[in-house]
């Protein structure tokens, strides 16, 4: 019986796969950066999508809208709700969301509340879904003045962003025993490759170091290992090393340095993982950044949590989600109003006069935001 029952789904998950891996060669097409870096509208700006998101997703928010008008950045704000609604029987993303993101290519976005367990399914990894969001970029820098136990980080993490573990492919195939497929295609691992050699050559990065545990799963982490080779050949100018994620953990809690010229690449499990990692050692994901590069449109995102306990008390560090707006900025080549805004968002942490409960200050997120402002 139980055999009988595994064969079924099998070959039902052996559907999904084929299906997920047309999906990802489809992808294929118009995938490298650029491609997608905003459009200008009637008035000569250009119209961003925000997404408030959950908790204190609105106050930070609204406390880079405010800089970017003190700014005078030429960006107007198109504000949606991804608050899932009800379509044919399926939740789904509002499709004014959905359009909006399409229309303008670009997206700032507030942290998202998804149920652990049973519930909708991550609004995150819709969104990277719909919008084929192939390369999560995660640069972890420290910032001067802010003392944390390192002094010295620097690294860059491209994570593969739309297979490997979260392909969402699970199967329960009998009472107790579930099974669940890590997806890993060529189509998929190409693009994250060629982006993360073409980032470290854009931002002036010597090496790209591929993260992986292909001495265990040879297959699916072998073929990602793979497709980075193949792709260091087109760029002899960039240094092309492999490590295990296990002595990548390892080395960058012991020696962050070492990865201060690297591209690190890997697969979307391996990603998540490391880039929380290393966010811990500059302050938190607080202090990070985080920009989704896709196909359709890219969406630049704030990655820590939603903090239901403060929202609404003005106690909300906007900091992440700012240099995310930045990465952002840069994204659209609009790079004189990304360094002014970084100047005065690093200035006020250095300073330490106006930060907020997270950082060990006590000022609010208004003061911390009016203070960034002062320095423009």
């Amino acid at each position: 019986m139980f055999a009988r029952q595994h064969t079924i789904a099998f070959k039902g998950l052996k559907a999904l796969y084929a299906k997920n891996a047309v999906r990802s060669m489809s992808a294929v097409a118009n995938s490298m950066p650029g491609a997608f870096a905003g459009k200008k509208n009637a008035n000569g700006n250009y119209t961003v999508t925000l997404i408030p998101g959950d908790g204190i997703g609105p106050e930070i928010s609204e406390s880079v809208v405010k800089i970017y008008k003190a700014a005078g950045v030429p960006i107007e704000w198109e504000p949606v709700s991804v608050t899932p609604v009800l379509k044919n029987g399926k939740t789904v993303i509002p499709d004014e969301a959905l359009h909006s993101v399409k229309k303008n290519t670009v997206a700032l976005k507030g942290p998202l509340a998804t149920p652990i367990g049973k519930g909708h399914v991550s609004l995150n990894l819709t969104l990277r879904r719909t919008f084929n969001l192939y390369a999560n970029v995660r640069p972890c820098k420290s910032i001067k003045g802010y003392k944390t136990l390192y002094d010295d980080v620097d690294t860059v993490l491209i994570r593969e962003n739309t297979e490997g573990e979260y392909s969402g492919i699970e199967h329960e195939v009998v009472d107790g025993v579930v099974q669940s497929i890590k997806l890993i295609t060529k189509d998929a691992s190409d693009r994250c490759a060629r982006y993360a050699f073409n980032y470290a050559v854009e931002t002036g990065r010597n090496r790209v170091t591929a993260v992986h545990k292909a001495n265990i799963m040879k297959l699916s982490d072998g073929l990602f290992l793979q497709s980075c080779q193949e792709v260091a050949k087109e760029y002899p100018d960039v240094k092309f090393d492999d490590l295990l994620l296990d002595r990548a953990c390892l080395q960058i809690v012991m020696d962050p340095s070492v990865y201060s010229d690297t591209v690190m690449v890997m697969p979307n499990l391996y990603g998540d993982i490391l880039s929380d990692m290393s966010a811990g050692l500059i302050g938190g994901l607080g202090l990070t950044p985080s920009g989704n590069i896709g196909r359709d449109a890219s969406i630049f995102e704030a990655v820590h949590g939603t903090a239901p306990d403060i929202a609404g008390q003005d106690k909300a560090n906007p900091t992440a989600l700012l240099l995310s707006s930045i990465m952002m900025l840069r994204h659209m080549s609009l790079n004189q109003y990304a360094n002014q805004i970084e100047k005065a968002v690093l200035k006020v942490i250095s300073d330490g006069k106006a930060l907020t409960g997270d950082l060990g200050g006590k000022s609010t997120n208004t003061q911390f935001t009016e203070a960034i402002i002062s320095e423009l």
